[in-house]
């Protein structure tokens, strides 16, 4: 599918004129375009955007389109390009700071202003920087984007550094053997990588998967070539095959279902990684395969989200008569809660809810010692109920990272640490599934403060206000920072009370 055709079909519905695509979701045979405006929409527009959708999809599958309406604030659109400058330019991005960045709003985009030294001033130039910097705008804000440079005198003794970005984790790529090799193109393959694992320019590689979908186009020469859609049990792959006059018919006769080799070139086109197969067979995965996770190591650097320092200095002497156990005091605990659009965190039960923010803090040496706290892009509109019990709108997350960039930070804050929440069971489901998404694996030990909680109080009910009221504890509920920061509090008074590290809830 191409993107700037279909958004220019869905921009001729007056409500989307300013339309951008977010994300493009596959569940079954079913693909949801999310789609954001930023002007006022009907339920009729939604209907002609899905019926533009339905003509991008190929056969056999439902389209679906949902729409937010999203108008972006000035601090959501300098959040979005000091982010955007630190992954793309970030020997410039140490010079530039929120007050560097002069952002004005229009009502259909609008224009940036960035504040830079002389040294900057050529760096981001010579990189064609702001034509970068609005394109990245537009696709994740409605309306056209445009930017200027302002030179501006940088003090002498200001030393710029260029700073180092993390390297790329190194994960092996998985492969298997493949089974009932027959020859079309006759490639004569022993082996195929795993689709998840094409990642990159290969000059050479084998994929072996089940045929979903074939479509023959022709070359603006008049020539046959082949769009397939095939699929193995790590993830899906489009891709082009331009065949051979003694290979046209045979690809032709192909059904649905057909489990086939495709040795060919992963290479850029474009900005982007396209799959193209010279060669066609068929084999198949061995019987029973199952592919293994193939996790990313953590991080080993904060890329989006950066830990601050945090304690409570009021803590320690609430209830210093009794000391803390010297166990406790050698481990490390994060201690974590989650905003999310609903409770559905078992992907089973239907759609996945989202997270919306993160807020920890970690424990060492028996105290608080750092503070981890972000709000999460989410593609979809939130619900009046989740407004109203967060106080969190959709505005407020306009710039914010996305999932996978802030499950990433915190896996690496959480490196070493024993985990804890109130209703742990809960949040770690969401971590878990958006982590193993990212790539990352939690496999943490658990602690959980209402099974502590039960174990040693007698409280009517074991909510977390109910126990922070306990303990004199007060805090703004229902906010993630906050009911991190009053559960980890809650955690060492029931430690200290309990004389004791509690049995762990479970791991992951």
């Amino acid at each position: 599918m191409k993107s700037e055709e279909y958004l220019n079909e869905i921009r001729e519905i007056a409500a989307l004129k300013r339309a951008v695509l977010r994300k493009i979701a596959v569940e079954g045979d079913r693909i949801t375009f999310f789609l954001v405006t930023d002007l006022t929409y009907r339920p009729q527009d939604v209907e002609a955007a899905t019926r533009v959708s339905q003509s991008y999809v190929p056969d056999g599958y439902t389209a679906a389109a949902e729409v937010v309406k999203s108008v972006p604030s000035e601090e959501g659109v300098r959040a979005t390009l000091l982010a955007l400058l630190r992954e793309k330019s970030p020997a410039a991005a140490s010079l530039i700071g929120p007050e560097d960045v002069g952002i004005a709003l229009d009502g259909a985009g609008g224009r940036f202003v960035l504040s830079v030294g002389e040294n900057e001033r050529a760096r981001l130039t010579a990189a064609d920087m702001l034509n970068v910097l609005s394109r990245e705008l537009s696709r994740r804000f409605c309306g056209n984007w445009r930017g200027e440079l302002r030179f501006v005198e940088r003090a002498p003794q200001e030393v710029e550094h260029m700073a180092i970005p993390p390297s790329e984790p190194l994960v092996a790529p998985r492969m298997f053997p493949v089974e009932g090799y027959e020859a079309i193109d006759g490639a004569e393959v022993k082996s195929a990588l795993c689709i998840a694992d094409l990642k990159g320019e290969m000059s050479s590689v084998t994929l072996c998967g089940e045929l979903m979908h074939l479509d023959e186009r022709t070359t603006k020469t008049g020539k046959p070539y082949f769009r397939l859609s095939v699929r193995d049990a790590s993830g899906t792959l489009t891709l082009s095959y331009f065949a051979k006059k003694a290979t046209v018919e045979k690809i032709r006769a192909l059904t649905a279902g057909t489990s086939l080799c495709l040795t060919g070139a992963n290479e850029l086109f474009g900005g982007s990684f396209r799959f193209t197969a010279n060669k066609i067979d068929f084999g198949r995965p061995p019987e029973g395969y199952v592919v293994k996770k193939n996790y990313l190591p953590v991080p080993a650097a904060y890329t989006t989200v950066f830990p601050q320092p945090c304690s409570d200095p009021v803590q320690a002497d609430l209830f210093g008569s009794k000391a803390l156990p010297e166990e406790f005091l050698r481990g490390k605990y994060v201690v974590f809660d989650l905003e999310t659009t609903g409770l559905n965190h078992t992907p089973v039960g239907g759609m996945m809810d989202r997270i919306i923010e993160i807020g920890a803090v970690k424990i060492e040496g028996g105290a608080i010692a750092e503070k981890f706290s972000t709000f999460v892009a989410c593609p979809v509109r939130l619900s009046n109920e989740i407004k109203e019990l967060t106080g969190i709108t959709d505005d407020m997350l306009a710039g914010a990272p996305d999932v996978g960039k802030a499950i990433a930070d915190f896996c690496r804050f959480c490196d070493g640490c024993d985990l804890v929440a109130h209703n742990v069971a809960f949040d770690s489901a969401f971590v878990r599934y958006y982590g193993e998404e990212a790539g990352y694996l939690f496999n943490h030990r658990l602690f959980d403060t209402v099974a502590m909680a039960q174990e040693q109080l007698f409280l009517n009910n074991y909510k977390l206000n109910t126990v922070a009221d306990h303990y004199g504890f007060t805090f703004n509920h229902h906010r993630a920072f906050d009911d991190a920061f009053v559960t980890a509090k809650i955690f060492i008074e029931l430690v200290r009370g309990k004389g004791s590290i509690p049995k762990p809830f479970s791991a992951f």
